[in-house]
């Protein structure tokens, strides 16, 4: 498994020209969401309620408005994508493995939740299928889960960008010259430069910090 890795971690350095932009997201909305959701979410369907969903659905908007970030190239040729399939890294013992959210784009946070815990949980036994770690057309990587603020991952070849997730932390902010305490996290896109220019990496990433700091819908 390491040597995979290796190899195709090694390939996308050498394929794609990379470039991380940061972006400080205002979570509280989203957690106090969560907050509202969670114990209801753990005793009606069996698993916890995370931040990963809520950031799922808020990439899926941004890939739906800017569809080049969901696309991918093959040689010169640019290859638009119809479906959204997200890939979501998930760690196990001796590496890493990102199964698919086939059409992460027609499911809810409840959705998305039930099957993120499906994929993480067969991943760690061993029990995806091989159709189901293939043909992601974006990924995200959640190193916050490990207490990370800021990371800047290797792009999944043949994708053109990866979203990389930090820890939520309760930070003093300043909101209309006044102090106030708000949950934040760091979220950054690695994109390709030879398909994606800055501004437009950027236009995703405040199309995804708009969603989630706007965030009023209810979960459940």
């Amino acid at each position: 498994m390491r040597l995979k890795i290796a190899e195709h971690m090694v390939m996308s350095k050498r394929t794609s020209a990379h470039v991380t932009t940061i972006h400080r997201v205002d979570m509280t909305n989203v957690a106090r969401t969560r907050e509202r959701s969670k114990a209801a979410f753990q005793s009606s369907y069996g698993f916890s309620l995370t931040y990963l969903p809520f950031i799922t659905r808020a990439a899926v908007a941004a890939l739906r408005q800017y569809p080049l970030v969901n696309a991918s190239l093959d040689g010169n040729n640019i290859v638009y994508h119809n479906e959204i399939h997200i890939g979501i890294a998930v760690a196990l013992e001796n590496g890493l493995i990102v199964p698919v959210i086939r059409h992460a784009d027609e499911k809810n946070v409840l959705g998305l939740q039930r099957a993120i815990v499906d994929l993480a949980a067969r991943a760690r036994s061993r029990q995806l299928k091989p159709d189901e770690v293939q043909g992601g057309t974006f990924s995200i990587t959640n190193f916050g889960s490990f207490g990370s603020l800021v990371g800047t991952p290797i792009i999944n070849q043949p994708q053109v960008a990866i979203l990389g997730v930090g820890t939520v932390d309760k930070t003093p902010v300043v909101i209309e010259d006044a102090i106030a305490i708000r949950s934040v996290c760091h979220l950054s896109l690695t994109f390709d430069h030879r398909l994606i220019d800055g501004a437009l990496a950027d236009q995703f990433m405040t199309k995804v910090k708009q969603v989630l700091e706007d965030w009023s819908e209810d979960v459940l």
